[in-house]
């Protein structure tokens, strides 16, 4: 088998020197060159929160995480709930919670000092190897491999990889790690920053490219036949409905989800159980429920289809386990984006005459 091309280390980061994004969390080249160390915090939160998320959609959820919890051990001593409110919109709500979990134990355990290597990092609640690499590379120099999904994509085309990234990521990190130089910081970053901008799924911008000259797929004249796409397997659909509850007043009646499980402590209104098959609702109580359509929500491993039913409860009192609030005050509620759907759905056509601007705007 033909060995594979070596990556220019020093041409890449040459690259990454005129061209280093400008991002929130980082510490571009110039600084780290006067030898300013990058905050491991800071690091390690914008790594979390970037996981299955974009770099748009984190940088307003990052800067108001830390204007509100500038360290590790501010963000430790926050109630949970807390942190939900601000994680609400960002998705993939476990994050949130390992996110509290590990802030603790780095207090409890390491005197709020996060620990210096990929190793130890791992024995962090909620931490797994590519967060304790990215942490360890960026934070610490520590010569380790960091693959996200950019660095993925750009090493299936530089390898050209004849299968899908995900079924050679032994591969791929090894060849990565005997590449990492002693910056390995901005190395990681450079190849972030190069599958984001000039290696991109849909756009390969060969010519600009610093590692161009060794490439295969660019050799080949067909990077974007690279990666290998692996067969999806289809999605199931799940099916229930949403009851939108109001009082006289028109406040909406909210509840905490259970403790585990899927949006696990998250804010919601009530639902019926999320099943295989269309059924007809089961009214928590009887009275003159309106439909308002079916909302959609993809999660990673099946889609959700409810349908968003309204209507005033008669006796507020009867209702247990929730609490009420105000349309005015959803959005400091623990919301997830699946039921900021369902609600403005429901408050589109319910709100009251004086609310003009109906239901307020998600954060996203």
């Amino acid at each position: 088998m033909k060995a594979a091309p070596p990556i220019d280390a020093e041409m890449l980061l040459a690259w990454y020197d005129r061209h280093a994004r400008d991002l929130p969390w980082r510490i571009g080249p110039g600084k780290r060159a006067q030898r300013v160390a990058p905050d491991p915090y800071r690091v390690w939160l914008s790594e979390v929160m970037l996981q299955q998320t974009t770099v748009a959609t984190v940088k307003a959820y990052f800067e108001r995480f830390v204007a509100l919890w500038p360290s590790i051990a501010d963000l430790a001593a926050a109630p949970l709930e807390a942190v939900l409110v601000e994680w609400a919109g960002l998705g993939y709500y476990a994050r949130a919670r390992n996110l509290h979990t590990c802030a603790r134990a780095v207090v409890e355990r390491h005197g709020g000092v996060f620990p210096g290597t990929s190793a130890e990092l791992q024995t962090l609640p909620g931490v797994g190897p590519y967060t304790a690499a990215a942490v360890a590379a960026i934070a610490f120099d520590e010569r380790v491999a960091v693959v996200d999904g950019n660095v993925e994509r750009v090493m299936a085309r530089f390898l050209a990889l004849d299968r899908p990234p995900r079924e050679a990521k032994d591969d791929i990190r090894a060849k990565l790690e005997r590449a990492v130089p002693a910056r390995a910081g901005d190395f990681a970053q450079a190849m972030m920053d190069l599958g984001a901008t000039i290696c991109a799924p849909k756009a390969a911008l060969c010519m600009l490219c610093p590692l161009h000259e060794n490439c295969r797929a660019a050799a080949m004249g067909s990077p974007l036949a690279f990666p290998v796409k692996a067969e999806k397997a289809a999605r199931p659909v799940r099916y229930g409905h949403a009851f939108v509850i109001y009082d006289a007043d028109g406040d909406v009646f909210l509840r905490k989800r259970a403790a585990a499980g899927l949006l696990a402590q998250m804010t919601e209104t009530p639902t019926s159980p999320w099943q295989a098959e269309s059924v007809e609702p089961e009214f928590p109580f009887a009275a003159a429920w309106r439909r308002h359509g079916r909302i959609v929500h993809v999660f990673t491993h099946f889609r959700l289809e409810l349908d968003v039913w309204s209507a005033k409860a008669a006796d507020p009192s009867a209702l247990a386990d929730g609490w009420w609030a105000s349309p005015q005050e959803l959005d400091a509620e623990a919301l997830p984006t699946l039921f900021r759907k369902v609600l403005a759905a429901a408050l589109e056509s319910e709100r009251r005459p004086e609310e003009k601007d109906g239901f307020p705007p998600s954060r996203e």
